[in-house]
């Protein structure tokens, strides 16, 4: 298993990668190449750009990777709005725990990393 499979935010974000597939699946096919695509996209980033900043080298590369899952799961927390105010689906509130979760983790990732350098 590697590092970042054992996250606890890239396993939620995986679950929330699953729930938006089957989610979009209903969706109308007129949003095949609109919503539906740009949702999945979004998704995928997350738990993608978790694991690209885990493998590396340095915390700060990392918290920078995080700042872009981040940023994934804010432009899908608007798609789903979108997509709640076009009646496709209700508003599932895992986007937000992820991003909150995110905040935590990258938190944790910078204060490690300066306390590497703070000490001799």
């Amino acid at each position: 298993m590697s590092n970042f499979e054992k996250l606890l935010v890239w396993q939620k974000s995986m679950d929330l990668v699953m729930e938006i597939y089957r989610a979009t699946e209903k969706f109308p096919v007129s949003e095949k190449f609109g919503l539906t695509s740009q949702m999945r996209r979004a998704a995928v980033s997350i738990p993608s750009n978790i694991a690209e900043g885990c493998d590396r080298i340095t915390k700060k590369d990392f918290s920078n990777f995080l700042v872009i899952a981040k940023s994934s799961a804010g432009e899908l927390e608007t798609q789903i709005l979108i997509a709640t105010n076009l009646k496709y689906l209700v508003h599932p509130k895992k986007d937000e725990l992820i991003k909150r979760m995110l905040t935590g983790l990258r938190k944790k990732v910078l204060e490690t990393s300066s306390q590497k350098l703070a000490t001799p």
